[in-house]
């Protein structure tokens, strides 16, 4: 492992390389430099992670990068999964580096949840951190730093990590056109786009909300239109990356 003085170094390198750089996939190339010091050879980044047969496009175009393996992505693709990275309930740690070790561990991981890290390791994804990231735009964006062997992640090297994807973060943001158009929704299609992002049915949102499933299925269609999506799923995430529902972040 490198020494302490090592990694600072490395990480100054990183701020000289990316702090004034408007390209995004040299940004990821630099911070994929550093983050092999720790023998993570994967990274993904984005306010979501999500498998290929997910399509959307952002107004503010907040990029979704990842050197996952190709194989992982494929497998995710076919088995339905709408993102790559194993996710878990967060609680009150959401605003914390998640260790997927300990994520595994903990007795309020799910089998589900705990197959699918079980799924990543087949594909040489063993172990990894995923840290959150400030929602200035809206988002719940994170990056994932993984290891294809077991030897884990020391807290010193979380706390690299986690300085290392701030920065980027911070540099992908001043990259973007936050002028964009981002359009309205009204009252009631925000409440309705916000339960589906919550996966309820239209008979599940109609019964909370006390108006019909028509009803609902109008104002979701409205929202989608707006949104200029077909599908209501990719309109609840695209509604969650404008800022325009509050986000789902307590899943990564």
């Amino acid at each position: 492992m490198p020494t302490q003085s090592e990694v600072a170094h490395a990480l100054c390198i990183l701020c000289d390389r990316v702090i004034g750089e408007t390209n995004v996939d040299e940004m990821f190339k630099q911070i994929s430099v550093f983050a092999r010091i720790f023998n993570c050879s994967s990274i993904a980044y984005g306010s979501r992670t999500p498998a290929s047969n997910v399509q959307r496009k952002s107004r503010r175009k907040l990029p979704t990068i990842s050197t996952y393996p190709k194989e992982w992505q494929e497998h995710c693709s076919k088995s339905g999964y709408d993102r790559l990275d194993p996710r878990v309930s967060l609680g009150n740690s959401k605003a914390l580096p998640l260790l997927w070790d300990d994520a595994y561990k903990n007795p309020n991981t799910t089998d589900s949840e705990r197959r699918k890290f079980d799924e990543a390791k087949e594909f040489g994804l063993r172990t990894g951190v995923t840290i959150p990231l400030p929602r200035r735009l809206g988002t719940c964006p994170t990056m994932s730093f993984v290891q294809t062997e077991t030897s884990g992640l020391s807290n010193s090297a979380v706390n690299y990590l986690s300085l290392a994807a701030s920065i980027f973060h911070t540099m992908v943001e001043c990259s973007l056109d936050l002028n964009a158009h981002v359009p309205s929704l009204t009252a009631r299609e925000m409440d309705c786009i916000s339960w589906v992002a919550k996966g309820k049915s239209s008979e599940d949102i109609g019964i909370i909300l006390g108006i019909s499933p028509n009803t609902v299925d109008f104002h979701v269609k409205n929202v989608m239109k707006k949104l200029e999506t077909t599908n209501r799923m990719v309109a609840a995430m695209e509604a969650e990356e404008l800022g325009l529902i509050e986000p789902q972040s307590w899943l990564l």
